[in-house]
């Protein structure tokens, strides 16, 4: 895995990747590299989440992952707890299945949680809710 970044002025970056994909990072005005990391958590989570429940035949009508991370006071100000809310759209009889693909990631696929995992806390909440709105 490789990304280039580049300084745009200010706090400004852009990042991309090999296969052209790019992001704008700024710690003012937009993203904070805190900020995407807790964003690849959440992508890295959804992705598995979303293919584990495929595989399950598991109807998923929409998901919305919420991360909150606590951090401490003196630098280098690191993630000490990090609160995954997960807002699933599926019907209430797919709960067990859901909460195994949950904790299927975070315990064994994503590898961002793993890494985050050595220095803080995650810990997660589902909220299923009706897929006719």
């Amino acid at each position: 895995m490789k990304t280039i970044t580049t300084w745009k002025g200010g706090s400004a970056y852009e990042s991309r990747q090999p296969n052209g994909a790019t992001i704008d990072i700024n710690a003012t005005a937009g993203f904070s590299p805190k900020a995407l990391l807790l964003s690849g958590l959440a992508g890295c989570s959804g992705v598995d989440i979303v293919d584990i429940l495929e595989k399950m035949r598991v109807p998923v009508a929409g998901l919305e992952i919420e991360v909150d991370a606590d951090q401490t006071t003196e630098h280098p100000r690191v993630f000490t707890g990090i609160e995954i809310t997960y807002r699933l759209a599926t019907a209430e009889e797919h709960r067990d299945k859901v909460i195994k693909a949950i904790e299927l990631s975070l315990e064994k696929y994503c590898g961002v949680a793993a890494m985050l995992r050595k220095n803080s806390e995650i810990r997660y909440t589902l909220h299923l809710q009706n897929p006719e709105g």
